[in-house]
């Protein structure tokens, strides 16, 4: 199996393990800690969630792979995340494009967009952390 069939079987075998990170969020802190808080704990408990199933999914194949094409995943990852948060928050979840958009704006706290960085790095993360292994 390649690296890149690997990278995109990983994206897909993250949206049950974000979905249950929303679902905690919203049901189990989000009561105590508030809207916002908890959208900068869930977005932190994302992000090492995603390095953590990257480097399970594919630590034994970045050795070889180029930082272009490392990075090339991580673009992929980033646009295909996008894709899915507006297309399934807004069609389906009926979130407003509003809200959506807001989750972006780093200046009122929302950290999302941090997360965009994390995936987008994750690769080069996994192969550097398999070269220190």
């Amino acid at each position: 199996m390649t690296l890149l069939t690997r990278a995109i079987i990983t994206w897909f075998l993250f949206i049950p393990i974000a979905i249950t990170n929303g679902i905690v969020r919203e049901k189990l802190y989000k009561p105590f800690a508030g809207d916002l808080f908890s959208h900068q704990i869930s977005t932190v408990i994302a992000a090492a969630a995603y390095i953590s199933l990257s480097n399970f999914m594919l630590r034994n194949h970045v050795a070889t792979a180029t930082n272009a094409q490392l990075f090339g995943i991580g673009l992929m990852w980033v646009l295909m995340t996008i894709a899915f948060e507006f297309g399934f928050g807004h069609y389906i979840d009926k979130v407003p494009w509003e809200r959506l958009l807001a989750d972006y704006n780093i200046f009122k706290g929302h950290v999302w967009g941090l997360f965009l960085l994390v995936i987008f790095y994750t690769p080069y993360i996994v192969k550097t952390l398999k070269n220190m292994g």
